[in-house]
């Protein structure tokens, strides 16, 4: 188990937020309630979460244009450029 990892998820969702309170309702009895607080860092975390949603996953404004210079036959991709970018990304992860 990875404490670490732990830890972390516990700022995150800042299980030490929970708190107790106590009020009185009206028939004069004391009474707990639970409260809960987020981080702002796992505030941050839903923003950011909302936001991945809403972008779409495909931009459709560059694939259109690349489908229609495919349909004209405009599409032109250089072989060596293509290689050179490959083996680029390829060097890269294997280090």
């Amino acid at each position: 188990m990875r404490i670490g990892a732990f830890n972390g998820i516990n700022q995150v969702y800042n299980a030490n937020g929970l708190n107790k309170s106590t009020y009185t309702n009206s028939t004069g009895y004391t009474s707990f309630k639970d409260e809960i607080s987020f981080s702002s860092l796992g505030k941050d975390m839903q923003v950011a979460k909302n936001a991945l949603a809403a972008t779409p996953d495909v931009r459709e404004g560059l694939v259109s244009d690349i489908k229609s210079r495919m349909d004209a036959g405009t599409y032109d991709v250089d072989g060596e450029d293509f290689a050179a970018k490959l083996i680029s990304a390829f060097t890269s992860k294997a280090v």
